[in-house]
């Protein structure tokens, strides 16, 4: 058998890896804004030369190189001294970094402090946990059936349900099975009503229950029919309760009204708020794209630091320190100007191509690509989808993100292009307007969008319908 022994060798090989200032500039573009705002934030309180500067006082501006040359830049070696000697002589020149125009003034102070009272003052909503512990200590339970209450209201999820087995959780409490379930039932009796069922047929009794109408028909059907009701199978609901269709569509209605999700009003995430970074406007007749940069922070280089460094008394090892906090400070500044021109350039060409959709509407949306914006703009593809990744534009019609307008196109019989996002509009519209008692299938749609000069297959049409959230046509029929 050979030994085996331990030795050191040294080989060359050639490898690609991102610089420092490069992979700052991509992460930057592709973070939405809010975020970009706390990782700024979060640098301001690490690098002392950097500073955030007013709404009425001038910004630094730093000349920077354009995207297409950002990679040269950021693989030469900086001329410090001559960096430090411009930004020197720009001392009494500084002006906003965002290109807003210094003649304007910008809002008063009075009114940054009334705009910061507004956000500090908005309240928080209560979760549903807490809206439940409030009612359990009104509930004058025992110490002991109170913490079991609160056990009970800690397993009920944000929708509203119970996520852990009654048995399990009796067992994990040391509590006697019936005695849980009767404290189980004080909870069940709280606002929101149906809050801590099982499942959403107990949960839909309970509120039939809270409304007197546990012993009506729509009762009935929730007990031993709702999945045939969610399948529409009337007749055959209506044939085993020895009802009339009728009766049944009645008691569909009242079940309809019910809330499958008690919880819902308490969610945290029951809405959602985006912050569009572009702003589209008309003026004249023509689109102007402009950035919205409100939430940026506006950075300057601090006058202390370049004070330190132009001192003779100041260190060595601290003009060192100043230099690289510069450097990294210029770099900062650099990164989000590139990043904001890039969203812009391609802001605009979106807007270029798309001024008829904005005009008319969904069915006048153009097919395009990230490639095709790429080419155009001078940048890679990767760079695009980065640009878009989670940016919203906010246009006269509407709040778009900007991902929205990427769509690959169908060709019609006439030879033109036309977005998939058209079809599916088309195809919405045929929903709507159909004839209730015999739907459109899916063969159906087919040939209507043939008729139209959309030649595409039926499993596309299963495909886009289905991307709609509307259910196959036997499942909207209605007699």
């Amino acid at each position: 058998m050979p030994s085996q022994t331990l030795s050191l060798s040294q080989s060359q090989r050639l490898q690609m890896t991102l610089a420092p200032q490069l992979r700052q500039s991509l992460e930057f573009l592709q973070i939405p804004v809010l975020e970009l705002r706390q990782l700024v934030r979060h640098e301001i309180e690490q690098n002392p030369t950097l500073e955030e500067v007013s709404l009425t006082e001038p910004a630094v501006e730093v000349e920077v190189g354009t995207p297409d040359t950002a990679a040269e830049d950021s693989a030469q070696e900086m001329d410090f001294e001559k960096e430090f000697a411009a930004l020197a002589k720009l001392d009494d020149e500084w002006r906003d970094y965002f290109f807003q125009d210094a003649q304007s003034g910008g809002p008063s102070s009075e009114q940054v402090k009334s705009r910061q009272f507004f956000f500090d003052s908005l309240p928080q909503r209560e979760s549903l946990q807490e809206h439940l512990v409030e009612q359990l200590n009104l509930a004058e339970l025992s110490e002991e059936d109170a913490r079991v209450g609160r056990l009970i209201i800690g397993s009920i999820s944000d929708d509203g349900y119970l996520m852990v087995a009654p048995e399990d959780l009796a067992a994990s409490v040391d509590c006697d099975s019936a005695h849980f379930m009767d404290i189980l039932g004080v909870v069940q009796d709280f606002h929101p009503t149906g809050v801590g069922a099982r499942d959403v047929r107990e949960c839909l009794l309970l509120q039939l229950e809270r409304q007197g109408k546990d012993k009506t028909l729509a009762a009935d059907i929730v007990r031993t029919h709702l999945d045939r009701l969610a399948a529409r199978k009337y007749h055959e609901i209506a044939r085993m309760l020895k009802v009339s269709v009728e009766d049944i569509k009645k008691a569909q209605t009242l079940i309809s009204t019910l809330e499958p999700k008690p919880g819902r009003i308490y969610s945290p995430d029951d809405a959602a708020y985006v912050l569009a970074e572009i702003v589209v406007q008309k003026t004249e007749g023509e689109y102007a794209v402009v950035l919205n940069d409100d939430q940026l922070p506006r950075l300057r280089i601090s006058r202390h630091y370049r004070r330190l460094m132009e001192d003779k008394n100041t260190s060595a090892e601290v003009k060192a320190y100043i230099q690289e906090r510069i450097r990294s400070s210029a770099l900062l500044i650099k990164s989000i100007d590139q990043r904001q021109r890039t969203i812009h350039r391609i802001a605009s060409e979106i807007v270029k191509a798309q001024s008829e959709f904005l005009d008319n509407g969904i069915a006048h949306l153009k097919p395009m690509t990230m490639s095709e914006v790429a080419k155009t703009v001078g940048v890679h593809e990767t760079t695009v989808s980065r640009a878009v990744a989670g940016k919203y534009m906010q246009a006269p019609s509407g709040v778009f993100e900007m991902k929205y307008f990427f769509t690959p196109g169908i060709k019609t019989s006439d030879g033109t292009q036309i977005s998939n996002a058209s079809v599916k509009d088309m195809i919405a519209n045929m929903v709507a307007n159909e004839d209730k008692s015999q739907p459109l299938s899916d063969q159906d749609i087919m040939e209507k969008l043939g008729e139209q000069g959309v030649q595409v297959a039926r499993r596309t049409v299963a495909k886009y319908r289905l991307a709609l959230r509307v259910p196959p046509s036997h499942l909207r029929r209605s007699i």
